[in-house]
């Protein structure tokens, strides 16, 4: 469980750290004189970087469901270490033109495979590896370790903010996390090598062919065969993953380009609530385990489709650090309903030959069309004078994710191994006073 959530953080670090040092670097690649033409440029790019998920997700998820957890896990910070060191070199508009703004794309296009790999990889991984009666607390761990990796983002970027000026930020600082981000990848590269196979995998590859055809195995022809589940993960993303990236990478631009607050403060005000968010996963998690998912994420829904709009109204006219914490640890909350088991429910509604798969592709497609391009879709209503339009789209995609979270099943209990399938087979065995009758239960 460590190894794979210090993988994860150290993933989402180099993902994020992208967003949290736009606002410093957006003018060495795109001069101009309008600070919002610039973000929106910087924004385009990160959410280009959405559009190879789906692609990530499909290569890297099918590794993972074919070969292992394991290896698709290490695969993926190979990848994201690459890209960081690409951005860290890539020259700016003064140096080579548009060619640099050209190489931030390409090591946008990396990371955007190796983070749709990872997702499902460490979805599957952190999901499997836990006790059944503590899924949504182990899965929960995706998201605090994600949060975390943003957290050193913002961390390090408040550090260099009290350590260099603002000229040497936006000459040279900002290429200072990127080059951490390629080393700390380094380091999870080799503490992957090391991690065991989960017990689910392992089953399903001695099985071999016995029980299905082993070449359809994380194809796309065995995810056909579930797709339901498949636009169900779809359904359930949408709302979440644009509340998720409204609530942390646009965070911080909307503070400074719309409240008018100083850039050190809304850095400290994300950093702080980003903490708090964290913290609050697990015990999200813990909850679950115990009620189910689906009331979690219906309170989400319903939270976010009604709350948004007065929250981020309020935000725009926040005039202090507390004011602005208060109100985004709110959203916050709200949002926990959604983070802290998705991984878990997502994992839940798959076979093992195809979970990585069946994880991966959907959530990656939904996160290309609505989570990157959340930051642009904000920016845009805002350079066109209508910026209020994006609470009310933020609010829709929680509706559409309500109406999913309402019919459908709950996967608390789902068995995720043959071993569990075949204890929920002699559990109603026992209950109906006929032992003999467990192992053909099973197999069915």
């Amino acid at each position: 469980m460590i190894g794979g959530s210090l993988g994860n953080l150290v993933e989402w670090y180099d993902w994020f750290v992208y967003a949290s040092f736009a606002i410093y670097f957006a003018d060495s690649f795109f001069p101009g004189d309008n600070p919002t033409t610039q973000l929106m440029n910087t924004a385009g790019i990160f959410a280009v970087g959405f559009l190879m998920r789906p692609v990530g997700g499909w290569i890297l998820g099918r590794a993972a469901d074919r070969h292992g957890r394991k290896s698709a896990l290490t695969l993926t910070v190979t990848m994201m270490s690459v890209a960081a060191l690409l951005i860290a070199v890539a020259p700016t508009y003064g140096q080579a033109g548009s060619f640099g703004a050209l190489v931030l794309l390409l090591a946008r296009l990396l990371q955007g495979m190796s983070i749709g790999g990872e997702y499902a990889a460490s979805a599957t991984y952190l999901t499997e590896a836990s006790a059944r009666n503590r899924r949504g607390l182990g899965s929960s761990f995706q998201y605090v370790s994600m949060t975390c990796g943003q957290l050193l983002g913002l961390g390090i970027l408040i550090t260099l903010q009290h350590t260099l000026t603002t000229d040497e930020l936006e000459t040279w600082g900002w290429r200072i996390p990127f080059v951490l981000g390629a080393l700390f990848a380094v380091v999870v590269f080799w503490l992957r090598r090391r991690l065991q196979e989960t017990d689910a995998f392992r089953e399903e590859a001695d099985a071999g062919g016995a029980a299905h055809d082993e070449s359809a195995r994380g194809t796309l022809r065995a995810l056909w065969q579930y797709r339901r589940q498949a636009g169900l993960v779809m359904a359930l993303t949408l709302g979440g993953t644009v509340a998720y990236y409204t609530y942390t990478t646009y965070l911080t631009k909307y503070l400074v380009g719309s409240a008018g607050m100083e850039k050190k403060t809304a850095t400290l005000v994300s950093f702080t609530a980003l903490t708090l968010f964290a913290v609050l996963q697990p015990f999200a998690g813990m909850l679950s385990d115990r009620i189910g998912r689906r009331p979690l994420l219906i309170t989400f829904a319903v939270g976010c489709t009604v709350g948004t709009y007065p929250i981020m109204t309020a935000l725009g006219s926040a005039s202090s650090y507390w004011s602005a914490l208060g109100l985004s640890l709110l959203a916050l909350v709200v949002i926990t309903g959604y983070t802290s088991i998705n991984a878990a429910v997502k994992a839940e509604l798959f076979p093992t030959r195809v979970r990585a798969l069946g994880v991966a592709l959907p959530y990656a497609i939904a996160n290309a069309l609505f989570g990157g391009t959340a930051e642009y879709v904000a920016l845009w209503f805002k350079d066109s004078g209508h910026e209020t339009m994006f609470f009310w789209y933020v609010s829709g995609c929680a509706l559409v994710s309500l109406v999913a979270y309402v019919f459908m099943p709950d996967t608390r209990d789902a068995a995720l191994s043959r071993a569990e399938a075949e204890a929920d087979g002699a559990d109603r065995a026992g209950d109906r006073g006929d032992p003999a009758a467990a192992p053909a239960q099973a197999v069915r």
